[in-house]
C-alpha cells in the first residue's frame, strides 16, 4: 500500500524537525554524560532526548533496531555497545548524515529563514523503512531503443550491495 500524501508529508516533516533539532542541539549544552560516547557528526554535547529522537528517526527510516548499527557489548551479554565502531553500518550512517545535512545546506534552502520543513531530505526520503532501498533506474534513457539501460556511465549503484 502506498503511502497518501498527508502520510508522506508527515514523515518528510518528522524528518527535518529531527535535523532540526540536531542542528540547534549543535549549540546547546547539554546535561553530564553517562554513558560512553563515540559521536562523530553529532555534537558531543547533544543532550540523551536528542539524541534519542535523533536515532528513534533512523529507526523508522530505515524499519530497523539498535542492532543494525550498534555491536553487542563484549563484556555484557544482551546489551549493546553503543561507542563501538565494530559494526560497518555505524560508519555508512555517519557518511549519510553528512550527505543529507549537505543535501538540505547547498540546495534545499535549510539555512534560509523562509524554509519549509517538507522541502528537507531526510533518511526516509530515500529509504522509506527499508535499510538497503531498491535504487530504480528508468526502462531507457531518452534518445530511443538503442540508449543502453541502467545508470549513466560512471554513476554505478550509490546504493551499493543490498539484500
Amino acid at each position: 500500500m502506498q503511502p497518501t500524501i498527508f502520510q508522506r508529508k508527515s514523515l518528510l516533516t518528522a524528518g527535518a524537525i529531527v535535523l532540526t533539532a540536531a542542528c540547534i542541539s549543535a549549540f546547546s549544552i547539554g546535561g553530564p554524560q553517562q554513558h560512553k560516547r563515540n559521536l562523530k557528526v553529532l555534537p558531543q554535547d547533544i543532550s540523551r532526548d536528542s539524541l534519542d529522537m535523533i536515532m528513534d528517526h533512523f529507526k523508522l527510516a530505515l524499519g530497523v533496531k539498535c542492532g543494525f548499527c550498534h555491536a553487542q557489548s563484549t563484556t555484557n551479554p544482551g546489551r549493546l555497545d553503543f561507542a563501538s565502531d565494530d559494526k560497518p553500518e555505524k560508519e555508512v550512517a555517519r557518511k549519510m548524515m553528512i550527505m543529507t545535512n549537505d543535501i538540505n545546506q547547498k540546495y534545499m534552502r535549510f539555512n534560509d529563514d523562509t524554509a519549509k520543513a517538507e522541502e528537507a531530505v531526510s533518511c526516509i526520503t530515500c529509504h522509506r523503512g527499508d535499510p538497503h532501498p531498491e535504487v530504480k533506474y528508468p526502462e531507457e534513457h531518452h534518445g530511443g531503443p538503442d540508449t543502453p539501460k541502467g545508470p549513466p556511465p560512471g554513476q554505478g549503484n550509490p546504493g551499493g550491495p543490498h539484500k
